[in-house]
């Protein structure tokens, strides 16, 4: 039954027989698209690496990245000092892109974004607190305010999902309880603000303001080896939230357990949310804009849905990667800067779009 329902159910979305010849038709162009937005992203990904304090020529990159021993120098930039970051950016946003398509398909809501259930907010109070203990842990800064963020965020998703679960396991119940602990969580990180030292409260602004250049190469396996995990799981229920975005009762009468994928699909976006924050502080809009652009160009199938808005959400942070160092080449502009920046306008139209169509 999946295997038919996952055919007819990609074709009816976009209003094409449900014929084996017409789904075929559709894959094709779409299959093209994802092809050409992986090209994008490397090319993405190589400007990253060539841009900087000192700018390098792709050529003399591509170079250092095949290990030509002449340029020694270049290669020590292109593999300590950028491919780490670069990489991050990569990662980062495939993961945040990921969540925010899959948080908006389980919750019925377009402005939906990793965020909406508080677990930035979580990942940013518990850094915080690990930066104002300071020398009170036994662990060094550079572990303890990651291993905090998430153990924070983490906090944040049960409690959410334990209370979404006690309200009947319904959309609204989810949205209702990620707001409550948003609010919650700024409260207590406000509070944090307010008794830090000068020294500490000025780490914990650049923390929330979101970073790549502290990426290492480990923690860029550690997200790697999260988004390995997940994706493939999230492929796999991609008929089921391809049936969700119809409905929960038209889901439910194609045989979805609504409640439990709605549970299970929380579970791994908050995985995925809560390992990016915890290593690069807050980095809004990526999760929201993302699936839009990608739903303009693969449409409302999963299967091409979801790597759709994995990479844009690699394009758009590697892309506000190479924004910032191109504005300003000797600092280090957060990232979560620039996000925002080109985030709010995007956002602000998309409400006034949602509000058109409702006064229609």
């Amino acid at each position: 039954m999946h295997a038919g329902t996952n055919t007819s159910l990609g074709a009816d979305l976009h209003g094409h027989p449900s014929t084996d010849a017409a789904w075929q038709a559709l894959a094709a162009p779409r299959l093209r698209r994802l092809l050409a937005a992986a090209l994008l992203l490397l090319a993405c990904v190589l400007a990253d690496l060539a841009t900087g304090p000192a700018l390098l020529a792709p050529l003399d990159v591509l170079r250092a990245l095949a290990g030509d021993p002449v340029l020694h120098g270049t290669r020590v930039i292109v593999w300590e000092i950028r491919l780490p970051v670069a990489l991050m950016a990569v990662a980062v946003g495939a993961a945040l892109g990921l969540s925010g398509v899959v948080m908006q398909t389980v919750l019925h809501n377009p402005l939906a974004s990793p965020y909406t259930l508080g677990i930035s907010a979580g990942a940013g109070f518990g850094a915080a607190l690990a930066i104002v203990a300071g020398g009170l842990l036994p662990l060094p800064p550079a572990v303890a305010v990651p291993l905090a963020a998430f153990a924070f965020a983490g906090l944040g998703c049960w409690a959410v999902l334990r209370i979404g679960r006690a309200q009947g396991g319904d959309a609204q119940g989810f949205v209702l309880a990620g707001i409550a602990l948003l609010f919650l969580f700024q409260a207590l990180l406000s509070l944090l603000q307010y008794l830090a030292s000068p020294e500490a409260l000025q780490q914990i602004v650049f923390w929330l303001f979101g970073s790549l250049y502290k990426a290492t190469r480990a923690q860029v396996g550690v997200l790697a080896g999260v988004l390995a995990l997940c994706t493939p799981w999230l492929l796999a229920q991609a008929w089921r939230l391809t049936a969700l975005q119809l409905s929960d009762e038209r889901a439910a009468s194609l045989g979805v357990d609504v409640s439990g994928l709605r549970w299970r699909c929380l579970a791994v976006v908050s995985l995925l949310t809560g390992t990016a924050v915890a290593f690069v502080g807050t980095i809004g809009f990526i999760g929201l804009i993302a699936p839009h652009i990608a739903r303009a160009l693969w449409g409302e199938d999963h299967r091409h849905l979801l790597p759709g808005a994995a990479l844009c959400g690699a394009l758009l942070l590697s892309g506000a990667s190479v924004l910032g160092k191109l504005i300003s080449p000797g600092a280090l502009i957060p990232i979560g800067i620039v996000t925002a920046c080109l985030g709010v306008p995007f956002f602000l139209v998309l409400v006034m779009r949602k509000r058109s169509e409702v006064a229609w």
